[in-house]
């Protein structure tokens, strides 16, 4: 950013000057101007030329006349009384953005970490962020440094890594508070990366881990129990009704039957109370004619 040191001079102020210098010089010349008159019509131009200033569409530049606060001026071209006015300051009212870092800072469960942030703040009032704090950019930085570490000692560090936008939201309700009376507003505050010890984040791995692990057979238990408690069920029904038994017990050797290159053997009794000797014969009539109409 120009300083007012490097903007005293502009395009038109030194077009102004440089016709000045011309005509005097010409005038010289030509014998209407002796050199004292000369040297008169030069500081002239010079003092012309310094009265000329220009802001850029999104700027303020601050006028002090002998010290005292004289007024705003711009944006574009403006006068100013040279040796009177000084332009103190030219203030971006541009969104502009500010990193900021909080580095080994212990959280609520006393867990050291390093968070990158970002701030967006804008000057709303120029007047006030020229006579209310001397270098409002630094001014931002440490309060954002300073507010981000009061967040991270309040939270521990469950809560930091899973209320990223909370946190973010906190902090910047607690910078707006101390820049709005210098008139600049925190527009929002972003948390881009929390970074915490290697060998914290490898036994956090390991307990999710374990958490997983511990769930996974916490549902098999339970479908374990649930599938237990359906065969009591089906073992009372199975008790009261043999015939349903031995439909049941059919059905499952039927199934087993239809697989290819499947082979069951049960107890000749199972044969004659079931009479699964027939069923045996019909499903072997049947893969035969399958097999001859597959050759």
């Amino acid at each position: 950013m120009k300083t007012t040191t490097d903007r005293w001079w502009n395009p038109i102020s030194i077009t102004v000057f440089i016709i000045m210098l011309g005509i005097s010089v010409g005038l010289h010349h030509v014998g209407y101007l002796n050199p004292g008159g000369l040297a008169a019509l030069i500081i002239f131009s010079f003092f012309i030329a310094r009265t000329i200033h220009i802001a850029n569409q999104w700027e303020k530049a601050v006028v002090l006349r002998m010290g005292k606060y004289q007024g705003l001026k711009g944006p574009g071209i403006f006068f100013i009384i040279p040796i009177l006015d000084k332009i103190d300051n030219y203030i971006d009212q541009r969104v502009r953005v500010t990193d900021f870092k909080a580095e080994q800072t212990l959280t609520k469960d006393t867990v050291p970490v390093n968070v990158d942030a970002v701030v967006y703040w804008t000057v709303w009032d120029v007047e006030k962020a020229a006579l209310e704090v001397q270098d409002y950019q630094t001014a931002i930085y440490y309060i954002a440094q300073t507010g981000l570490r009061d967040m991270i000692g309040k939270h521990e560090l469950a809560d930091l890594l899973q209320e990223r936008d909370k946190v973010a939201e906190d902090l910047q309700i607690i910078m707006d508070q101390h820049t709005n009376p210098w008139g600049i507003t925190c527009q929002s505050v972003g948390i881009k990366d929390i970074i915490i010890p290697q060998t914290l984040a490898d036994a956090m791995s390991k307990e999710a881990q374990a958490e997983r692990e511990r769930r996974a057979r916490v549902i098999l238990g339970t479908a374990e129990t649930e599938i237990a408690y359906k065969f009591a069920e089906a073992s009372e029904q199975y008790r009261n009704n043999p015939v349903a038994l031995h439909l049941r017990g059919m059905n499952m050797l039927f199934e087993g039957l239809k697989e290819k290159g499947s082979m069951v053997i049960v107890p000749s009794s199972a044969l004659d109370s079931m009479n699964l000797g027939a069923m045996g014969g019909l499903v072997s009539l049947a893969k035969a004619n399958e097999l001859e109409k597959t050759t």
